[in-house]
């Protein structure tokens, strides 16, 4: 059903000439002495002609912040071709049913910031940004997005549909200090990547860049899902979603161990403990952000106590960004110098 009406959106909108837009996404990939590789992330959408430039919408609403539901009215382009040129390399694939392209491609890229450029067959073009990571890093941080870079609350679903929907992107808060937390620990380590990882659905992603550039978070990678049905369910489990990307970050950076931020308003201290088990020569540290009383009741509770399951992994417990950054200067993750740069 799901499949039959965005078929059907589609053609709508291809009728009235619009064209396929590319949103580009931020993507990341490595070094390495048997070939290197870039994870490409980017979005196919219908629009009408003028709406996207390289990917970015050039109406005013955007100056003056869309509110929620503007990130979820284009049409989608299902299984839409797409050129991937990286130098003088080009690769043709092929978006899921949902418009999202999620590819792997195995090219040689120096390490830091690269740009791919993106072509939809038929339609726009624009340039992703690619965060190359040097096969020799050893440090890295991975870091929650709902109610740990921005309020949310989004396990009360009138209330996240609200903040989701309603509000305008501008009239979202920040948490207390963790951009600058984060700025701190990425001046430590100027070269360790930053990734940020969500239950958001993909359709978000260019507000939640927006707002984390406004509020001046570390640029990284942003990994989201779909909120659409599968095969077996209505809807997507956020919490799988976390766990499967985390295992795909280990097993394509073994060498990197990760600070892991999170709150601990629902499974977060869940996942990164079954992380640690799992893994626990690839964490360095876990962060939880703890939510003030009425975050936690708005979030659905606290999540239990689960430090004593992870011996040898640090915990920090700290209600904001400028407690957690004195722990990890404790801890010897950031020098005490980094507080005052």
């Amino acid at each position: 059903m799901e499949d039959k009406f965005h078929g059907w959106r589609a053609n709508r909108a291809q009728a009235k000439g619009h064209v396929a837009v590319i949103l580009p996404y931020t993507g990341y990939g490595s070094t390495g002495p048997e070939g290197g590789w870039i994870r490409v992330l980017a979005r196919v959408v219908l629009a009408g002609p003028g709406a996207f430039e390289f990917g970015q919408q050039q109406a005013q609403v955007i100056a003056d912040g869309i509110r929620g539901f503007r990130n979820f009215i284009s049409p989608i382009l299902p299984f839409a071709k797409v050129s991937i040129d990286v130098g003088e390399q080009r690769f043709v694939v092929q978006a899921d049913r949902g418009g999202v392209v999620d590819v792997k491609l195995a090219v040689d890229l120096p390490a830091g910031w690269q740009e791919v450029h993106l072509h939809a067959h038929g339609g726009d073009q624009a340039t992703a940004r690619i965060m190359v990571i040097d096969q020799s890093q050893k440090f890295g941080v991975i870091s929650d997005v709902d109610d740990t870079v921005v309020v949310t609350a989004l396990p009360r679903p009138l209330l996240a549909a609200w903040n989701s929907f309603v509000l305008s992107e501008h009239a979202r808060v920040a948490t207390p200090g963790m951009a600058v937390m984060l700025q701190k620990v990425r001046q430590y380590h100027p070269r360790g990547p930053m990734i940020y990882l969500s239950t958001g659905a993909w359709n978000v992603t260019q507000t939640l860049q927006r707002f984390m550039s406004r509020n001046l978070y570390p640029e990284g990678p942003l990994l989201l899902t779909d909120w659409g049905p599968t095969e077996r369910s209505w809807f997507r489990s956020g919490m799988q979603h976390k766990v499967d990307q985390l295992r795909r970050l280990a097993q394509e950076f073994p060498q990197i161990s990760w600070i892991l931020v999170g709150d601990d308003g629902q499974h977060d201290p869940a996942i990164y403990a079954e992380f640690a088990r799992r893994y626990p020569e690839l964490v360095r540290a876990i962060v939880i952000r703890q939510l003030t009383p009425s975050e936690a009741v708005l979030a659905g509770g606290r999540s239990n106590e689960l430090r004593r399951t992870t011996p040898g992994v640090h915990w920090i417990y700290e209600p904001d960004g400028a407690r957690i950054l004195d722990q990890l200067v404790k801890l010897g993750l950031v020098n005490d110098d980094a507080k005052y740069m």
